[in-house]
């Protein structure tokens, strides 16, 4: 039976540059295809045009609201006078709350998702006017425990206390608000077994999971594929902490012991907007910082080896599907490699102390055929798994535990 479903997002879906955009990008395609009628409400830092993009074409209705910019200063002033955790108040628009209230008001819905912490905030709003709907939280992160990961790992680095600090307050503070979240919904979708068992500890509505996916087909290598000498990639969104963290790592102890063994090894940092911390590594003549860039999957392409660093952070990693599917050698710590199945892990090589993860780099280098081998394995993998095909069905299997779908 055909569901009427308001979806609410932090970002506009498409064009698709964060990982919610990506993951929900595969929704919307996923319930259209299915028969449900979506419509969706999203901040965009620019209004989307009705002509060129597939959102008006999947969606019943598309609503754009400005993305909201609170500065730091005010964010932190916020912080230190009220109890309330930052996230609780990053994307609070009187404009989203506004126009939230008028699709309720003026229409119904089976169903109401909001994806990521942030837009917790207008569950006050969605409760007040929800009619029958039922309301589904769409985790994309465990976040108190990613903060508490976070504080750990940067209270290692005496400049990084201030960081650490923060990350300290902040996870008691979203402890609190994700609780209240989680109470305040019918479901949660976890996108990791991992993030799961710590949402529940919440006590509040049943929890799924449906991990992140991926079209797998849209990163495919071409079939005369040439990948680049002793390059090795990382990618993601260049100023969010566990990735900046994981690059600033692995130059720092990790790529010397590579170069040490083949000192033509090169770095390439694929994303957009890069940290001014990542300034003295675009200065080092083996290491490319790219910025943005139009799509990911020709350096993936050109990738002898992916590299995921990744020391703290919780739910699927994108990054790492990404490169599976473009048949990439990955290297990965265990952290990068949480909430991956067991067979997908098989078909990465992983790694948390510096010296191993050289070793494990310097070994597929050195050796074509098991790269290659390993490339094949981890594509095959991710296809049977994280294709959206494969997890579509597993949210219609939440939304019937709750009575819709």
């Amino acid at each position: 039976m055909a569901m009427k479903i308001l979806l609410l997002t932090p970002d506009l879906p498409y064009p698709s540059e964060s990982g919610a955009a990506i993951r929900n990008i595969g929704i919307i395609r996923g319930l259209s295809r299915a028969g449900h009628r979506v419509t969706l409400l999203s901040f965009a830092e620019h209004p989307p045009d009705m002509d060129s993009n597939p959102l008006y074409q999947l969606c019943d209705g598309v609503h754009a609201v400005p993305t909201p910019h609170h500065g730091k200063g005010k964010r932190i002033v916020k912080l230190l006078l009220t109890s309330r955790a930052d996230m609780a108040f990053r994307l609070a628009s009187e404009d989203f709350a506004r126009a939230l209230t008028g699709i309720l008001r003026g229409d119904w819905f089976d169903l109401i998702q909001f994806s990521g912490i942030e837009l917790g905030c207008y569950l006050s709003f969605i409760q007040a006017d929800k009619k029958k709907a039922k309301v589904v939280y769409d985790a994309l992160n465990a976040e108190a425990e990613l903060q508490r990961v976070v504080a750990r790992v940067d209270r290692q680095r005496r400049r990084r206390w201030p960081a650490a600090l923060y990350s300290t307050l902040q996870s008691a503070r979203l402890s609190q608000f994700e609780g209240a979240i989680c109470r305040d919904v019918d479901a949660v979708i976890a996108v990791s077994d991992e993030d799961r068992a710590h949402l529940i500890e919440h006590g509040g509505a049943p929890a799924f999971v449906m991990p992140n996916g991926i079209s797998a087909d849209d990163y495919a290598p071409p079939t005369d594929e040439r990948r680049e000498p002793f390059q090795l990639v990382f990618s993601g969104k260049m100023d969010y902490r566990p990735n900046v963290d994981a690059v600033e790592w692995f130059h720092e102890s990790i790529f010397p012991l590579v170069r040490e063994q083949f000192p033509e090894a090169r770095l390439v940092i694929v994303g957009r907007n890069p940290h001014r911390r990542l300034d003295s590594l675009d200065a080092d003549m083996g290491v490319e910082v790219t910025g943005w860039v139009d799509s990911v999957q020709p350096y993936l392409h050109r990738a002898t080896i992916y590299v995921a660093p990744l020391r703290m952070g919780s739910g699927t990693r994108l990054k790492i599907l990404q490169a599976m599917a473009a048949r990439c050698a990955v290297v990965s710590t265990s952290i990068g490699a949480a909430g991956l199945n067991e067979s997908v892990q098989s078909a990465l090589s992983i790694a948390d102390e510096p010296e191993d993860f050289a070793d494990k780099i310097v070994s597929l280098l050195a050796d074509e055929s098991r790269r290659r081998a390993l490339g094949q394995l981890a594509q095959e993998h991710v296809r049977r798994h994280y294709d959206w095909s494969a997890l579509i069905p597993q949210l219609m299997r939440a939304y019937r535990e709750i009575g819709h779908g």
